[in-house]
């Protein structure tokens, strides 16, 4: 567009003959001072909190090597994997991941391909990570929205929106997607209220010739999920549940700024009210009302 003989620029300030500050000239740099407002004094933990952080701590380690042996939830998927869609529902840490690498191990060693998606762009780099040190690097890609390495692997870690767009690629070309098993991990994010339509368009445009294997430690009525998928793709959905607390206790704890460690919960379950000496100090209004300082 042609720029109006009215219009106003800022001049542009010409710095070859600005003139420059003699400290500039010296390579010197005049820094801030420190902060002139009021320092936090962190007073020592008393013989009572240590006991409790002794506690938080006791029995973390590094446990004695075992011999691997896959639980029977995950013989069972592995089995049922081979003709059905799979829906494993299993806390986290329980070796849901397990399943889905020992069909791809299976199916690459077989000529056929997989594709493994997550929701999110850090576990799908995670994912490749571990896979490209799994099965070599050759063998594994990765698609995202700003990264694209090695498209052409027998098994594709992307996120779930790539392989969706890799669907509706496929219809408008007339073409078949170019994989023979998919993993949806966190399965449950097609209850989210702004992404989870890209995980209900991913199964329903999904061919029937490729299985789906979906993971996910939190969702809800998965029998009702399964029906639904049975529904939507005319396949058998087997849902394997393994039901019971974390195999991996976790433990929450905040760390202060001196470097001292505090239980969030004390023993009852409750909120520890020692942690509540390093929240935001409060100010008071003009008006009257209190506000948390940020």
């Amino acid at each position: 567009m042609p720029r109006r003989s009215n219009d106003r620029r800022r001049p542009r300030s010409d710095k070859r003959n600005a003139p420059r500050h003699k400290d500039e000239r010296n390579n010197r740099r005049n820094f801030a001072g420190g902060s002139s407002g009021p320092r936090f004094e962190e007073n020592r933990q008393t013989i009572g909190q240590l006991k409790a952080t002794e506690r938080l701590l006791d029995g973390i380690g590094v446990p004695e090597p075992h011999p691997f042996a896959p639980d029977d939830f995950q013989l069972e998927a592995l089995e049922a994997i081979e003709t059905e869609d799979v829906l494993v529902t299993a806390p986290t840490g329980s070796g849901k991941t397990w399943v889905a690498r020992e069909e791809i191990r299976r199916l690459l060693a077989k000529g056929q391909r997989a594709w493994y998606t997550t929701p999110l762009k850090a576990l799908t780099n995670s994912k490749y990570v571990e896979f490209s040190a799994e099965f070599g690097a050759d063998n594994v890609g990765i698609l995202t929205g700003d990264r694209k390495e090695n498209a052409d692997a027998p098994l594709i870690v992307g996120t779930t929106e790539i392989y969706r767009n890799q669907l509706f690629d496929a219809m408008r070309e007339g073409e078949q997607v170019r994989t023979d098993f998919v993993i949806l991990d966190e399965a449950h994010y097609l209850a989210d209220e702004e992404r989870g339509h890209v995980w209900e368009e991913a199964i329903i445009l999904t061919p029937p010739r490729i299985r789906i294997l979906l993971l996910s430690a939190t969702v809800g009525k998965a029998q009702e999920f399964a029906d639904w998928i049975e529904e939507v793709r005319g396949s058998k959905v087997r849902v394997i549940n393994r039901a019971g607390s974390r195999p991996v206790e976790l433990r929450a704890a905040y760390l202060s700024p001196g470097l001292q460690l505090y239980p969030l919960f004390d023993e009852g379950g409750n909120f520890n009210r020692d942690v509540e000496q390093f929240a935001a100090p409060k100010r008071q209004s003009n008006d009257g009302r209190r506000f948390r300082r940020r």
